[in-house]
């Protein structure tokens, strides 16, 4: 439980801290910065869910979305604390701190800030942020472990 939670905690910050960095700092004016010919700097304000879905009536869905991540994060937490291995822990906590990432975002600025840009050949990926990044890589991780963490444990243990 500690180790997931220490996970959440430091990838809640390091989002928190990146998001402070681009609006205060970087984004000011606001602007397109090309950092690499794949990848750019941005601003873009997410007031629905990944990709900007369900964006349309953004204050009602603001406080909706809110509702479902805390109700998840509660999920996860429970999870998180029966959780056995390292591995399922891990995925758990940037789980966790990237959606408690988003939700701060949305209570503090009625939106999630995105600026990470990825892009190939005139075709972009939708920004996104650490706490989006955090969330994918742990649900990855979830869905290999599901797919094999359980076999390796149990071939371990025969």
């Amino acid at each position: 439980m500690r180790f997931g939670l220490a996970v959440a905690a430091v990838l809640l910050v390091a989002d928190q801290i990146t998001k402070w960095v681009i609006l205060e700092v970087v984004m000011q004016p606001p602007r397109v910065i090309e950092v690499t010919p794949f990848f750019n700097l941005v601003m873009v304000w997410n007031r629905g869910v990944s990709f900007g879905l369900f964006a349309h009536e953004a204050e009602t869905v603001r406080w909706v979305l809110t509702g479902v991540a805390l109700g998840i994060t509660a999920l996860m937490l429970a999870w998180l604390k029966r959780a056995e291995r390292g591995f399922v822990a891990l995925a758990l906590g940037l789980v966790i701190g990237g959606a408690v990432g988003n939700v701060v975002d949305r209570l503090h600025l009625g939106a999630v800030a995105d600026f990470l840009d990825f892009h190939l050949m005139g075709y972009h990926w939708p920004a996104f942020n650490i706490a989006d990044a955090g969330i994918t890589v742990g649900v990855a991780l979830l869905i290999v472990d599901g797919l094999f963490g359980r076999r390796g444990a149990e071939q371990a243990v025969k």
